[in-house]
């Protein structure tokens, strides 16, 4: 998805519902409905590689947008990272209850990301569930 800082500017809290934002924005990466809904958007763009650098790409754009619905389907929420405030991040070290239902979320975003990365056709399962 390419600009999505400018997209996302369209989005009003409390007035824009889930239809405004797919026509806008389009279906989203990822979508939780357990705790109200949860959608994710991610924009990311790189170099295009060049043999001189041996195939190595350069991050130029990294967003990401997470915005939280109502059960009526209003916007409640959405907050905009771009590559500048990731690098900012300071992680917290104490350890957290695992029930906590917003960790649950970002815990199975990312996992899910990174099986979607691991294995993008679902090849791997399919060869588990058979043996």
């Amino acid at each position: 998805m390419y600009f999505l800082d400018k997209k996302e500017k369209k989005l009003t809290i409390n007035k824009s519902n889930i239809n405004d934002t797919i026509s806008i924005l389009g279906p989203p990466v990822i979508k939780n409905s357990f705790d109200g809904d949860f959608y994710l958007y991610i924009e990311r763009k790189s170099t295009s590689s060049k043999l001189r650098k041996l195939g190595k790409r350069k991050l130029i754009s990294n967003n990401v947008l997470l915005l939280e619905f109502n059960k009526r389907g209003i916007l409640v929420n959405k907050k905009f990272v771009d590559i500048n405030e990731m690098n900012e991040l300071k992680f917290d070290e104490t350890i957290t209850a695992k029930n906590n239902s917003k960790n649950k979320f970002l815990y199975n975003l990312l996992s899910g990301l990174i099986q979607k990365i691991n294995d993008p056709l679902g090849k791997k399962r399919a060869k588990a569930n058979q043996q």
